[in-house]
């Protein structure tokens, strides 16, 4: 089983007190995970993706997977080839999705582990579309909203910085 579509499937549990989850992944995927975790036999306290012995998989265990699957994910995702992913990279994707699922920064630091939310405004910083909109918000009512594109020049300029 190619297990990278399955790790880009995110699970975020609300506030403990009630039972509701909310679901950021397609249906097909939940399906996926859901004959995943029945095959598995699986306990709801059970790791999701376990090692050979049931545990947790390491951060060196999933790296590992990751540099034996994106090669095999690269045949048929060719823009794959040329990124660098990481278990990291999966984190901070993870975390770009909650974001533009509306999901709260405070909600994300937590679902990442910090223990502040200042090192999850970098999120909010790296989001381009938040900032597109934020824009879009602030043109006069009847003035159209256009992306900016450079000229020739300018990016030719660019190019040879």
């Amino acid at each position: 089983m190619l297990i990278l579509p399955v790790i880009a499937g995110i699970l975020l549990e609300r506030d403990a007190r009630t039972s509701s989850r909310g679901r950021i992944f397609n249906s097909s995927l939940t399906r996926l995970l859901q004959r995943w975790i029945t095959d598995r036999h699986a306990a709801p306290a059970d790791p999701l993706f376990p090692n050979r012995t049931g545990g947790r998989l390491s951060r060196d265990a999933v790296a590992d997977l990751l540099a034996k699957y994106v090669p095999v994910a690269a045949r048929t995702c060719t823009t794959l080839a040329s990124k660098h992913v990481t278990p990291h990279t999966l984190r901070h994707t993870a975390a770009m999705a909650l974001l533009h699922a509306g999901v709260d920064t405070s909600t994300i630091a937590l679902w990442l582990g910090h223990t502040s939310t200042k090192a999850t405004d970098i999120y909010l910083h790296a989001d381009l579309a938040a900032k597109e909109k934020a824009l879009a918000r602030t043109a006069p009512p009847g003035v159209g909203t256009r992306r900016y594109r450079p000229g020739d020049s300018l990016l030719a300029f660019l190019e040879n910085l």
